[in-house]
């Protein structure tokens, strides 16, 4: 019964007096400080707050005693008041997203973000204000290489993201870790040979580009509002989304024999469908290059596939390229 009271806003020791409350009736301040092991002062305070929350009484006469109020009713009453305030504070957040549409209408369609703190900051803002989809085209030049906790966030809310990796540079293993990553929580990734169109869309309503797809410096980016550029940009995604190589399960699901591939067969899969070479396979997955020879001919022969390429993509088609169990 430890944080009884924690989702109306009390406290564990909040919680502690009322449960002691409810098993000692008539009991002074004192008694529940000692029996707690609390001080008068911390338990007066919260005598407080439970009386202002009508979860106890102050009964009349001395010495001063306090009853509980029965919980089934104190309990269900102060709920429907929390519900009260936080359906107010809905209404409230709704006034305030209109005042910001209307105050971003009145901003330009471009502006210029300079500096990697602003691009951290405007990422942040982007993705934890997404209502319904983020679109990702990933490729350096990077910022930083670690997770991505924002877009976490975002799916557990329920987010849609759709990721275009740049091939090359999942060869790297942090970065094919920070993949499987966002697999799991539920990323739908794919990758093609040469992705340079770095960006970050949000529910098809503002992005974030660099200032050149060919240059190097990740710390300036433009923010795009919407307007026939925006359109653009989303259209060039959706385009290159349905060119790329699926790196997760595929629609089909695993079938009987995917699951008998190991983790590192996965992993050579998954890198072969991005064109890797063999030795970039091997220094990748800390592997001989001779041991990936011989296990992409075996996979290649269990997909039937006549090409490295194909079997790459047979394997994500079967749902073999999703995270390793």
């Amino acid at each position: 019964m430890a944080h009884l009271l924690q989702p109306v806003g009390l406290g564990q020791t909040d919680s502690d007096v009322y449960l002691r409350l409810l098993s000692h009736a008539h009991v002074t301040p004192a008694d529940l400080a000692q029996a707690l092991e609390l001080s008068a002062s911390t338990v007066r305070q919260s005598l407080r707050r439970l009386t202002s929350a009508g979860l106890c009484n102050q009964l009349v006469g001395r010495p001063i005693r306090y009853v509980a109020a029965p919980p089934e009713v104190a309990l269900d009453s102060l709920v429907i008041q929390h519900h009260r305030e936080l359906d107010q504070l809905r209404v409230q957040a709704r006034a305030l997203s209109v005042r910001a549409q209307t105050t971003g209408a009145q901003s330009p369609l471009i502006e210029l973000v300079e500096g990697a703190e602003a691009v951290w900051h405007t990422l942040a803002r982007l993705e934890l204000g997404a209502r319904h989809e983020v679109l990702i085209i990933d490729s350096p030049p990077y910022l930083a290489s670690g997770l991505n906790t924002n877009e976490i966030q975002a799916l557990e809310r329920g987010v849609t993201y759709r990721a275009i990796y740049h091939a090359q540079a999942l060869a790297d293993s942090g970065r094919l870790a920070l993949l499987e990553r966002y697999l799991e929580a539920g990323e739908q990734a794919r990758s093609l040979p040469d992705a340079r169109m770095k960006m970050l869309i949000v529910d098809r309503e503002q992005a974030l580009v660099p200032i050149s797809f060919t240059g190097s410096d990740a710390a300036t980016r433009l923010l795009v509002r919407s307007s026939p550029l925006l359109d653009a940009l989303v259209l060039s995604f959706d385009t290159l989304w349905q060119r790329a190589t699926p790196l997760g399960a595929g629609s089909t699901g695993r079938t009987s024999l995917g699951d008998t591939v190991s983790p590192r067969d996965r992993d050579i899969l998954r890198l072969l469908a991005t064109g890797a070479k063999d030795r970039t396979i091997a220094r990748t997955l800390g592997i001989t290059e001779r041991t990936v020879v011989r296990r992409i001919h075996t996979l290649m022969t269990l997909l039937n596939a006549t090409t490295r390429f194909q079997a790459g993509v047979q394997a994500a088609t079967r749902g073999w390229l999703g995270p390793n169990r």
